[in-house]
């Protein structure tokens, strides 16, 4: 390992790693440093074969969830990463889903209960620098807010983690997505997105390069082939993909080490000497 560092991934489902963190799970395992993805669900919720959606028929959430996990340790290995740690939580589907008010679901069970195993993650593989959704959960799911709520408690909780940075989709670089897409032909003209859809350039403090690992990224994307007809990216021209996935935004919300005021190129600036971790 690259001097003993480690990145952690905290995920609701599986198929979250890909879009917002494939690429640096994929860059920073190509660096040799350790990664670990944690998922909370397994994904009951998804669609099962044919599309069917939960409480359809054909729909059955054991399947699903098979399903899903298998799908999920395949994008894993096209992204390389090191470690997969499942916490088995069952999914509880969008806002206003029936499994919404399941007792087991991710969303509803004892916090302190799935924080502590997060901790005890952390204090296994030490994470310097630990990634995960914003405060909505990037768009509200359920799921990804828990997933966000639960990481901040731990690592706040252990210590460990030196930085911890949310997720981000640039609300400029988005418009100018959609404005290519229109200019192309592969979007409609009347094609737009709500006005507080992502966040300001001017929030984000890192933007990290993973041009060279744009096709990785697609494979891992492609191995949730379940979820398919949610995967609009894959339906885009292999330029306006390239445009979509060479770049993945961040912002960092806790900083506990030296590292860039403004804007980084790397989640481990400041940590890549003396990172036996904290205590």
């Amino acid at each position: 390992m690259s001097d003993g560092l480690t990145l952690m991934a905290v995920h609701a489902h599986p198929d979250d790693e890909v879009i917002g963190t494939g690429g640096i799970l994929a860059r920073y395992a190509d660096e040799g440093i350790r990664t670990v993805l944690v998922t909370c669900t397994n994904g009951e919720q998804g669609d099962a074969p044919g599309g069917a959606k939960p409480g359809e028929p054909g729909h059955d959430e054991a399947a699903v969830s098979a399903l899903r996990l298998e799908e999920l340790r395949a994008s894993a290995a096209h992204l390389g990463i090191s470690h997969l740690e499942l916490l088995g939580y069952r999914d509880s589907g969008m806002v206003g889903w029936a499994g919404n008010e399941a007792e087991d679901a991710f969303a509803n069970v004892p916090f302190e209960q799935a924080v502590g195993r997060l901790v005890a993650l952390m204090e296994r593989y030490r994470p310097q620098v630990v990634v995960t959704y914003d405060e909505n959960g990037g768009y509200g799911h359920p799921d990804h807010i828990q997933a966000h709520r639960i990481a901040v408690a731990a690592t706040e909780a252990s210590g460990i983690p030196g930085k911890l940075y949310y997720t981000a989709v640039p609300r400029e670089r988005i418009a100018e997505m959609f404005a290519y897409l229109r200019s192309t032909g592969a979007a409609s003209e009347d094609l737009e997105l709500p006005e507080d859809f992502g966040v300001p350039e001017e929030q984000i403090t890192a933007v990290i390069d993973v041009a060279d690992q744009v096709e990785r990224k697609r494979k891992a994307l492609e191995a949730h082939a379940s979820q398919g007809e949610n995967i609009f990216l894959l339906r885009m021209p292999a330029e306006a993909q390239h445009r979509a996935f060479a770049q993945e935004s961040f912002i960092r919300h806790l900083n506990r080490v030296p590292a860039a005021a403004d804007r980084e190129d790397d989640l481990f600036d400041g940590l890549r000497q003396g990172t036996s971790g904290r205590s």
